[in-house]
């Protein structure tokens, strides 16, 4: 690295090996997942019984008021994505809203939108309101009336400010419906409801005012925010990978996905956490599927948790061969975890400091749904060097393509990852896990990305139930599709599932 670069990452405020390393990994990538198999039903995969879910919501019910639990929402992304095909719209002739699919569903139902109240104020107070201009065939007038800052201003705010649902008692957001959720299965200890939203910089004003003005209708609600650690930044570079200069001379740096919220989570001091994308929301009336699988998820967790507790103890004592044949039933059976190949030729000693090790890590229950096409990760075996296997969420990018097996596993995946966690991070004595000790570094994306119409690619680190949860132990549970309803565009927000009647 020649002297100018070091100058410039120390005037950016970033370490220098850091920096070097992040360069290093850009030419020589990111190894692929070592997949062995998919986690399906009776393989890594826990369907519960009717039974056992209304098991598992008792005992959560009795047991929540002394845990500290919290809600934890991923908020930062912007809506934009949600937009683009209206911005790809911007660039074309007017005509094409009449026969493109995706336009044509938006402009016929415009009036099915929570925001078209809103939208058509703004319009009429510029001269005219949607059904005029509808009229008039003015479409790009609408789009950008709903994207543009001397609009709307949508295309430039976060999803959870966004109006989502339309009830008759007035308009929600996200964050609102996140409101109402965590009334419904996140009260701990004391009777609070805590939520913790991350936020980009120059949101965080707009959503702690939300949050204000929501919470009026909310009693003991305790409200965080947290912003992604500029010092989780990773440097961008060009498509022959040296570094990219912005057009002042600087060296940029980009937010590296949300696998860097990791740091933020390690912050929470909590016992439980929830984890739930801020756009996978319904309105009030569909709630309750919701409510009961996150209830039973988080129940499942503190069962196996109090267990799991039970067998450290014993494993801190001197216990006996049949003693350490019960924790051993309960690591595989339960926990479904799978030893080292030389395991058996340990001695009692060694299995017992084995199972120290192997037990005394946060523990995660993941739910996941049956696959229906949808993009995004899904649950897996996965290889470790010493022979071990653990239970993982890959995403397809991390699967090698040339790899037969794996590819077959992909293909034979049953289920995909909803973002649906609840997580236990301290351990038996009550203190809090470095959940940075248990992330996998070498799992990580780059991708392709452009800015001031110069292409560049861009290092995200181990995504958030990606590689930085990849050594926590994992519980993976069936849920119901009718708990996974995001907003990928905006015309989702046309399904009957986010149409609050």
């Amino acid at each position: 690295m020649d002297s100018k670069l070091q100058e410039d990452i120390q005037k950016a405020g970033k370490s220098i090996d850091l920096v070097e390393e992040q360069l290093n990994r850009f030419k020589k990538g990111f190894p692929y997942l070592p997949i062995d198999r998919p986690a399906t039903i009776g393989d890594g995969l826990i369907q519960l019984s009717e039974k056992s879910i209304d098991e598992f919501i008792s005992f959560y019910e009795k047991q929540s008021n002394d845990y500290n639990l919290i809600k934890f929402v991923p908020a930062s992304g912007a809506a934009s994505r949600m937009f683009k095909n209206l911005y790809a719209f911007l660039e074309e002739d007017e005509s094409k809203a009449e026969h493109d699919q995706f336009l044509k569903k938006f402009f016929d139902n415009i009036h099915n939108f929570a925001f078209s109240q809103a939208l058509d104020k703004e319009m009429q107070e510029n001269g005219s309101g949607i059904d005029q201009a509808l009229k008039n065939g003015e479409y790009h007038k609408i789009v950008q009336t709903l994207l543009f800052e001397d609009g709307l201003n949508y295309g430039n705010l976060p999803k959870g400010l966004l109006e989502f649902h339309d009830y008759k008692s007035g308009i929600k957001t996200p964050v609102a419906e996140h409101f109402t959720e965590g009334e419904n299965y996140a009260r701990g200890t004391e009777g609070k409801v805590r939520l913790h939203f991350t936020c980009s910089p120059e949101h965080q004003k707009l959503f702690e005012e939300h949050a204000d003005h929501i919470r009026k209708g909310f009693s003991e609600f305790d409200i965080t925010f947290s912003q992604q650690k500029p010092e989780t930044d990773t440097i961008a570079v060009n498509p022959d990978n040296t570094p990219f200069y912005n057009e002042d001379g600087s060296i940029l740096f980009r937010p590296a996905g949300h696998g860097a919220l990791i740091e933020n989570l390690n912050d929470l001091d909590s016992d439980i956490v929830f984890i739930k994308n801020i756009d996978n929301v319904v309105p009030d009336h569909l709630k309750l599927n919701t409510i009961h699988y996150k209830k039973a998820l988080a129940g499942l967790l503190m069962s196996v948790q109090s267990r799991l507790f039970g067998y450290q103890n014993q494993l801190e004592r001197n216990i006996s061969e049949l003693e350490l044949l019960e924790i051993e039933n309960f690591a595989r059976k339960d926990l479904f975890l799978v030893f080292k190949n030389d395991y058996a030729q340990l001695d009692f000693s060694e299995k017992v400091g084995y199972l120290q090790y192997l037990l005394h890590r946060p523990i995660r229950v993941c739910g996941m749904v049956k696959n229906t096409g949808e993009p995004g990760g899904g649950p897996f075996w996965v290889k470790e060097e010493d022979g071990s296997l653990n239970l993982q969420i890959a995403e397809t990018s991390q699967i090698d393509p040339d790899d037969k097996r794996a590819q077959e596993a992909l293909q034979n995946s049953t289920h995909f990852n909803p973002v649906d966690l609840v997580c236990g991070i301290k351990d038996l004595h009550g203190r809090k896990f470095d959940l940075i000790k248990y992330r996998n570094p070498e799992t990580g994306f780059i991708t392709a990305k452009s800015k001031d119409g110069k292409e560049l690619k861009a290092l995200e680190l181990p995504g958030l139930w990606n590689g930085a949860m990849s050594d926590w132990i994992t519980l993976f549970v069936e849920v119901p599709l009718s708990t996974f309803n995001p907003v990928k565009t905006v015309n989702d927000l046309l399904r009957e599932e986010h149409q609050a009647g």
